[in-house]
């Protein structure tokens, strides 16, 4: 074969050389929710140090996951999980779809401190708040008062303003039922909620449809919406325009925070070990940690990260209510039973 042969044939083996190498590579199957989101510039890094490739799964709300993850448990749909948190990670735990990582992310302590998360078998990886976010303008325009307790917000003045997640669907549809629970008691809960179904309240499948869709501040109907503290930062950061201050803010009332701590696992039955190990320190790595307040708006669990300047907009609550993990694992099924009586049927 002369050089001018060779030089004519040099583009299609080199993509042929390419392609076999692709092919070579080994695939690590992160299965995550749909609000997962990292600069494709680390991502990369990620795939170089660990040699493999990347495969997102994204299951929808954490809510979602979970029972997808229960449902494929036969044939895992990956290898590594992250996006479940707190309310979920017992019920994880209990369906056996989940592997603790033991390695040294398991074993730094984390910004939160929850140890109940590791017990679940979840390396904490960001922590936030689910609660009551409304919107500013809407406000104003009617003259209203914001509400201050929950009870107020079961009053007539404030029909149809509010739109909640499905706890069976939403981990911070969820989170907040649990935290009306933990908050106001158990009956005077489902009693708040039985009034705030007659007062109104809408129901969507999860926090996209209902932030995205549903709250006025982005065309819906309803200008409160359970979210998170973060929230209010996030649309300053996004908006096109230069902001004093956010469109819109939190509502601390007792009975509706849930402090929420996303976590990392192996998906029990998954393979690439190595590399699942590798993905869990590189969530808790110094540069992801950095980047997730302004991709996942959560909070790092990593000890000693900066708080990223794009969060001063954001509120840290002074208190929130939390059953804990156990509690929630045994009654989660008979709370979102009860709620879906009390506000659907």
């Amino acid at each position: 074969m002369n050089r001018q042969t060779l030089l004519r044939l040099a583009p299609a083996l080199l993509a042929l050389a390419t392609g076999w190498a692709a092919a070579q590579t080994p695939e690590l199957r992160l299965v995550t929710h749909a609000s997962f989101e990292l600069p494709k510039e680390l991502l990369a890094d990620f795939e170089a140090n660990a040699g493999v490739k990347l495969s997102v799964v994204k299951a929808g709300d954490a809510g979602e996951m979970l029972n997808k993850l229960i449902l494929t448990r036969a044939q895992p749909i990956g290898d590594v999980v992250f996006g479940l948190d707190n309310s979920l990670a017992a019920k994880a735990q209990a369906a056996g779809v989940i592997e603790a990582y033991t390695g040294d992310a398991a074993k730094r302590p984390s910004a939160v401190g929850l140890q109940d998360l590791l017990q679940s078998g979840l390396v904490p990886i960001d922590y936030g708040y689910v609660t009551l976010n409304y919107d500013r303008a809407w406000f104003a325009k009617h003259k209203l008062p914001l509400p201050t307790t929950l009870e107020q917000l079961a009053q007539p003045r404030y029909a149809k303003l509010l739109v909640v997640e499905h706890p069976a669907t939403s981990s911070p549809g969820f989170a907040f039922l649990a935290a009306t629970i933990a908050g106001l008691g158990d009956k005077a809960a489902f009693d708040w909620w039985a009034r705030m179904r007659a007062n109104g309240v809408a129901v969507a499948k999860g926090w996209s449809e209902a932030y995205y869709t549903e709250f006025s501040q982005n065309g819906g109907k309803y200008p409160i919406v359970v979210s998170y503290a973060s929230s209010p930062a996030a649309e300053v950061f996004y908006s096109k325009v230069k902001l004093a201050e956010p469109p819109t803010g939190s509502l601390f009332l007792k009975g509706g925070v849930f402090r929420q701590v996303e976590g990392a696992a192996f998906i029990k039955g998954g393979g690439q070990r190595e590399a699942a190990a590798k993905f869990i320190e590189f969530l808790r790595s110094g540069p992801v940690q950095q980047a997730l307040q302004t991709s996942f708006w959560m909070l790092p669990a990593e000890p000693g990260t900066p708080r990223d300047a794009a969060m001063r907009h954001a509120t840290d609550p002074t208190r929130f209510d939390n059953p804990t993990p156990q509690v929630m694992a045994a009654n989660a099924s008979n709370w979102v039973s009860r709620w879906t009586r009390v506000v659907l049927k």
